[in-house]
């Protein structure tokens, strides 16, 4: 019998194992094995078992005693980390683009993943990683379906690391449903905590040991101080961390000096708009480098158990014979909008559209397009240029009165409204819905929302519950109220004005929730079928007009 112990590039290393746990399973098998050279390994692991097989082979293996397993629902290994705190603002997004950093320049392929609805911190980790980072959400996902997305987009990586968001307990109610800890159990990791220890020192190790206590089940591996005075105080914090607590602590970081990562209303300045983003990442990783134990780190990785695949692991959504046109879907991403989950456009693309990248600010006109996706972002930001683009805004606004399907959320709906109201000035939109947006300098939306479809929509059916998130400082005008006929009741979140959400005409839907399409497949297929039939539609006119 064998077990998966760690990887290195697209290969597994195996040794063998005694009994583990009954959830084990001997469905596996190999057909190659092969060495890798000792130069492409890091020193600090040289300690893995001699023997490799390459991924691409993981079909058949022959273990010592000849024996032949099938892989089909295997356990895998897959080296993983989360990194979390006792609060937000604790520094966990700056020190795993740092980890990140330092393992990249190790020649470590390094998978990134973001806990909750969150884009500008995922937006970050995926500039860093050259690699989409796609977010867990408890809330939005099933635990099937965020073990799935784990296993899917970290098959290639040496290592993954998770960032928790908040404090590490930190969810919805009593029980703390939604929470970091809960995330980092469905998936078996290791956590590892970062504390402020600004003016505490034994204090630290009680407040550890009340984590330790208060979710057993928790694999809480090693802790990182931040903001640390001087060497005698962390000197005593790691004694007495490590004395009453038994965990190592894997880092040390002093009270920083600059702001590499300077923050605004909604979290970090987005890395699209930072200059000098690779020198913030490049800053980043210096930190962690000369602060943080990135072999223990790596080690503590390599020691999460295997996981089992779920039983849909891997199916990706396959268009049916009557959607098989391939539509043309546009989707605007540029420095306004950008507020994109992987899954969405994933899901579009395994379905078999072709997605088109769209400029709300470069371009002059829109071409052929079937639907148009427009996400969240930044149009406060982009204000002036948006209100500028006189073309694109009229082309966009031609579409959705000829039938359009065009799909909107949260800054897309503000985009498509008829103006922004910022500190007084209005900056003129494309003017297809009647609404318009002020600016506040408090959240008007923040959290996880539910929503229940009240009206006919081309996206959802009547009665429908979607879940989803909003995080906006803006607030809707309705120019006629009573005109508005919002499609969604507001179960949880704020929506429009507390009670409702989603605004529809014609084949355009604007709403301020954001879908997460990892937890919803029924919204990448319904927003296909739409572009489908219109292109159908299309298809049909153009055959009549030559007829």
């Amino acid at each position: 019998m064998v077990e998966f112990c760690g990887s290195v590039g697209r290969s597994l290393f195996l040794c063998p194992i005694y009994e583990k746990s009954n959830a084990y399973s001997t469905n596996i098998l190999c057909l190659s094995i092969k060495k890798l050279p000792k130069a492409e390994i890091p020193p600090y692991r040289l300690d893995a078992a001699p023997t490799t097989y390459t991924e691409e082979s993981h079909h058949l293996i022959d273990n010592s005693d000849g024996a032949l397993y099938r892989a089909n629902h295997m356990l895998n290994d897959r080296p993983r980390i989360t990194i979390a705190a006792l609060k937000g603002g604790s520094g966990k997004t700056i020190l795993s683009l740092g980890l990140t950093s330092c393992w990249l320049k190790e020649g470590l392929n390094v998978a990134a993943f973001k806990k909750g609805p969150d884009f500008i911190d995922s937006g970050w980790l995926s500039f860093a990683t050259r690699r989409p980072c796609y977010n867990l959400d408890p809330f939005l996902m099933t635990t099937e379906q965020i073990i799935n997305s784990f296993l899917i987009h970290s098959a290639d990586a040496d290592v993954s690391v998770i960032e928790g968001n908040r404090g590490l307990f930190d969810g919805l109610d009593l029980e703390g449903r939604y929470s970091t800890a809960e995330l980092a159990t469905m998936l078996d990791s290791p956590v590892v905590i970062i504390v402020d220890v600004t003016m505490v020192t034994r204090t630290v190790a009680a407040l550890i040991m009340g984590c330790l206590q208060f979710d057993p089940c928790l694999k809480i591996a090693g802790v990182i101080l931040n903001k640390v005075a001087g060497n005698r105080q962390e000197s005593l914090v790691r004694r007495c961390i490590e004395q009453y607590c038994g965990l190592p602590v894997v880092g040390a970081v002093p009270k920083l000096k600059g702001d590499f990562f300077p923050e605004r209303h909604m979290g970090l300045i987005p890395h699209q708009e930072r200059q000098f983003a690779e020198k913030a990442l490049d800053w980043a990783g210096t930190v962690v480098g000369k602060n943080l134990n990135i072999e223990t780190l790596f080690k503590l990785a390599r020691d999460a158990d295997p996981l089992a695949f779920p039983d849909d692991y891997g199916q990706a959504e396959k268009p049916s014979a009557s959607e098989s046109l391939s539509p043309r879907i546009g989707v605007i991403q540029d420095h306004s909008f950008w507020f994109y989950y992987p899954e969405n456009l994933g899901q579009l693309k395994n379905l078999g559209a072709t997605l088109v990248d769209l400029d709300s600010i470069r371009h002059r006109e829109i071409p052929d397009v079937d639907a148009i996706y427009i996400g969240g972002g930044f149009p406060e930001v982009q204000a002036q240029a948006l209100a500028d683009n006189k073309n694109f805004k009229q082309a966009l606004k031609r579409r959705i009165e000829a039938g359009l399907p065009v799909y909107a959320e949260c800054g897309g709906l503000m985009y498509l409204g008829d103006r922004l109201v910022i500190e007084g000035n209005n900056y003129p939109m494309v003017g297809a819905l009647p609404v318009g947006f002020v600016f506040t300098k408090k959240p008007q939306g923040h959290g996880y929302t539910v929503l229940q479809a009240l009206r006919q929509n081309p996206y959802y059916e009547v009665g429908d519950t979607i879940r989803g998130h909003e995080f906006h400082y803006s607030k809707a005008v309705l120019e006629d109220s009573e005109k508005i006929k919002a499609v969604f009741k507001v179960l949880r979140g704020s929506g429009l004005d507390g009670q409702r959400d989603g605004i529809c005409r014609k084949n355009l839907l604007g709403l301020y929730t954001h879908v997460h399409a990892g937890g919803n497949r029924l919204w990448a297929q319904t927003f296909f079928r739409q572009a489908a039939l219109f292109k159908q539609r299309k298809i049909s006119n153009d055959v009549k007009k030559k007829d």
